[in-house]
């Protein structure tokens, strides 16, 4: 389809094409994978910002994919997505009909109008970092970085023209000029310059600029064709103009507070924009040199800005997750494009599962909506990047450290362990104790202690209320003769879920210890480091263990020490663990240096692997389950959560809580399990496996309901339903068994609600059933006070017919035909009725109606 280039015809041409993306789904929905069902976050702006040449769109080179943008509202209007998602560069052919981007090793061609795939060519050995399409729009231009040439593509055919070596390390950017038959090439280590001008018809170098100390981190032609203007990163905090027809400085301009990354000239070539590490766009008088003014709005590194093709708008890109529109002439700003985010480093779920709380590498702690994926609540304090995060048993207290080790002092130093309470959104105390950086936080089941592991080679036990050191591990680096190349002491920790043991690894082994008396009880062989795991099955009888570079997953019997099963053909390093809920599936993830990233379900009996999962373009940096198992939560650098939906992807022979059989886990499933109490030998009921059905069972199921609502008025079609009565005593049962596993607490809290919702707020009178009736019918209420209850029947002409003395009863909900009152049809001396219309009253204490 011929796109007419007309501002209102395109306008309006371009807006239909991308309506069923921008109003049939909200942008957590645009490209997901298989199985997942949301994406929080739209990635981190990966590479350059551009608009199309008629102005009405902006596309950003994210770390997913290339996000397209309406220029004028702020709206997503599509995600282009490959299978390598990371983009570090984009660019609009001059006819708006096409539009480039770069990857790994390769670069894609797309169609504008539809936003389907034209083409994928072979690129480079290594990203394509820049890319340009020359004025006539024939020609495409590809460098990347690790690597010296510039190619020339034929974009109708896809065939490469030419090939030249530009640079003698890498080509950082890219640009043509729109007045002669030249390209600008930015590179590094070039002692004869780096910025320089080539003719592309002869593929001859045409000038060099000699003058820059570093690697060239972008460079803009001026449109009149007699400037280019180059800037270096974090390294120089100036931009460099340089006149093209005497191949010399013209001046160096000098106002940003930290590295420039980024420029860009306005339309008119009168006006240069560079933006910076200092947060701040700054604009320049290109004939003077002069600085005009500075655009403060951003709260991170600056890393594209562009102008609108009319001069009006210019776009700035930040690591702050945010694009700004700003009015070219006054500088106000015209629309915020948010949901960008930095790379994410930790999650976990809220014992709810109504809330994720991630930590990332802008100093953050967040907490999300997992039902919209908004943000609730951010948490601020942090110095440096967030390691690790981790929510309390009870749901109303975060953890979270800072980063400080060598590799990334230029971050900023922070070692510091802080807790926040989620129900007032505010910072309760800073744990201090480690020297460098604790990677690693967990909670202990009953969420009075907290363990954390740093790089300081060691594993500190900390009192929550006091915010006291109890107990020090230090891993031992050399045991059996083995060398800690990568500095760690304790690896890892995880609690057993009673919380009677903690498991912790070293370079050589994982160790057991009794968590009362805090001596070695066991050893497992298996080395650990922080970039590995080691968790606990839901039944505390099995612990798994990853190892860095070792491609192999290991389950151990905690009771005989024995290995039980090995799960092998994992491509991934850095792999992170983690149990299903049910205790049925093992899910591993982490990082692959061949770009093979994925998820994958393993069956823990057999080691069999069940089913894998792509997604995460960069690898997964953290996962965990939601508490009631139906959802998996995995956190990438590359600045998005997915959450996938795990029934669509595992499918499981029964239901772990399914007690009845009918397929589904609800209320029922638990009140199958009383119906049970007591009975001994094999029992589908007996779900913790200890030979007889009581209490605990009850417990189990309750919390593998997790999240699952319990009704305000439960229905009258359940077979059975508990009496407020019936819930506390399980809530006094449960008390005296003094349970602390994770489990077992949330079916606690499960009970808890349900004995909430069997409360009622108001006494009321409720319509009988069935009506019509013959003979008989069922007569519903509420009680929101213990009290007498008497419920009479009279005729239409309003003689008492029968009263019905229930006695005194307790709160709660009568509604059910096992606790409603009961009305045969007679009258008080034991006849039939006869057919007609009848009335009904409650008396309840003072209430009546």
């Amino acid at each position: 389809m011929k796109i007419i280039r007309f501002t209102i015809v395109t306008t309006l041409f371009i807006s239909i094409l991308f309506l069923p993306s921008a109003f049939s789904q909200d942008y957590r929905q645009l490209g997901l994978p298989d199985g997942a069902k949301m994406r929080i976050g739209k990635g981190i702006i990966y590479g350059n910002i551009t608009f199309s040449p008629d102005g009405s769109l902006l596309a950003v080179a994210s770390s997913i994919g290339i996000w397209i943008y309406d220029a004028r509202t702020g709206d997503e209007l599509n995600l282009l997505i490959t299978d390598s998602r990371l983009v570090p560069s984009v660019a609009f052919s001059p006819d708006g009909k096409t539009l480039a981007s770069g990857s790994y090793k390769k670069f894609h061609l797309w169609d504008v109008a539809t936003g389907e795939l034209k083409n994928t060519l072979p690129g480079h050995n290594y990203e394509v970092s820049s890319l340009a399409f020359s004025p006539d729009g024939n020609t495409l231009a590809t460098g990347g970085w690790s690597g010296e040439t510039v190619k020339l593509w034929d974009v109708s055919t896809g065939k490469l023209k030419k090939s030249f070596i530009a640079h003698t390390r890498s080509v950082e950017s890219l640009a043509f000029s729109s007045t002669e038959n030249l390209l600008a090439t930015g590179g590094s280590d070039d002692e004869d310059g780096r910025v320089k001008l080539w003719d592309i018809t002869t593929g001859e170098l045409k000038n060099a600029f000699i003058g820059s100390d570093y690697r060239i981190r972008n460079i803009a032609f001026s449109p009149d064709g007699r400037t280019i203007a180059s800037c270096e990163g974090w390294l120089d905090r100036t931009v460099r103009l340089w006149n093209i027809a005497t191949g010399t400085l013209k001046t160096t301009l000098t106002g940003h507070m930290d590295g420039v990354n980024t420029v860009a000239f306005s339309p008119d070539s009168l006006t240069l924009a560079s933006g910076g590490r200092d947060n701040t766009v700054c604009l320049w008088d290109v004939s003077t040199g002069n600085y005009k003014s500075t655009l403060i709005s951003h709260t991170d590194d600056i890393v594209s800005v562009a102008y609108s093709p009319d001069g009006t708008t210019l776009a700035s890109g930040s690591m702050d997750g945010t694009i700004i529109l700003w009015d070219a002439e006054n500088l106000q700003k015209r629309t915020t494009i948010t949901g960008h985010t930095v790379g994410f480093s930790s999650i976990a779920f809220s014992p709810d599962g109504s809330t994720i709380v991630s930590g990332s590498e802008d100093k953050m702690v967040r907490l999300w909506d997992t039902t919209t994926g908004n943000n609730r609540l951010t948490f601020t304090g942090h110095t440096s990047p967030v390691m690790s995060v981790a929510f309390s048993p009870d749901g109303r207290t975060i953890a979270s450290s800072g980063t400080s080790t060598h590799e990334d002092d230029w971050f900023g130093v922070d070692n510091t362990v802080r807790i926040w309470d989620v129900i007032t959104g505010t910072h309760r105390a800073i744990l201090f104790g480690h020297e460098k950086s604790a990677y690693h936080l967990t909670f202990s089941p009953d969420g009075r202690n907290l363990v954390t592991c740093g790089t300081d080679k060691k594993a500190i036990f900390w009192d929550i209320a006091t915010g006291n050191p109890l107990w020090t591990i230090v891993g031992d680096a050399r045991k059996e003769g083995r060398v800690d190349l990568n500095g760690e002491g304790v690896g890892r920790i995880a609690f057993s879920p009673d919380g009677q043991m903690l498991a912790s690894g070293d370079i050589s082994e994982i160790q057991l210890w009794n968590i009362q008396s805090r001596q070695l009880i066991a050893t497992f062989p298996g080395p650990i480091s922080r970039f590995s795991n080691i968790a606990f099955s839901p039944d505390g009888n099995t612990l798994a263990s990853t190892w860095q570079d070792n491609e192999v997953v290991y389950l151990w019997n905690v009771a005989t020490g024995e290995r039980k099963t090995i799960m092998t053909g994992h491509t991934n390093k850095f792999s992170i663990i983690t149990f299903s809920p049910d205790g049925k599936t093992v899910v591993t993830a982490g990082y692959s240096e061949d770009n093979n990233n994925t998820v994958r379900f393993w069956d823990p009996v057999s080691g069999e692997l069940k089913t894998t999962l792509i997604g995460h373009p960069n690898g997964v940096r953290s996962l965990t389950f939601s508490p009631d198992g139906t959802t998996l939560a995995t956190a990438s650098w590359d600045g998005t959560i997915l959450l996938w939906d795990v029934s669509s992807i595992v499918n499981f022979s029964r239901l772990y809580a399914d007690i009845n059989s009918d397929g589904i886990e609800n209320i029922r499933d638990m009140m199958a399990v009383t119906t049970k109490f007591g009975q001994t030998g094999p029992n589908e009921a007996d779900i913790n496996g200890d030979g007889v059905v009581n209490i605990a069972d009850l417990l189990k199921v309750a919390g593998l309901l997790g999240n699952a609502a319990v009704p305000p008025t439960l229905t009258y079609d359940l077979q059975v339903v508990p009496t407020k009565t019936d819930v506390e005593k399980w809530l006094s049962q449960a008390q005296q068994l003094d349970l602390t596993e994770t489990i077992s607490q949330k079916g606690i809290l499960f009970l808890e609600k349900l004995l909430s919702a069997l409360t009622p707020t108001e006494t009321a009178l409720l319509p009988n059933y069935p009506n019509p009736f013959n003979p008989e019918t069922w007569i519903p209420y509420r009680l929101a006070n213990p009290t007498d209850v008497t419920i009479r029947i009279y005729s239409s002409d309003g003689k008492l017919i029968q009263s019905l003395d229930l006695g005194h009863q307790p709160a709660g909900l009568y509604q059910h035909r096992t606790h409603a009152a009961y009305w045969n049809g007679k009258n008080d001396v034991g006849e039939l009725v006869a057919s007609g219309i009848y009335f009904y009253s409650l008396t309840a204490g003072k209430y009546t109606a």
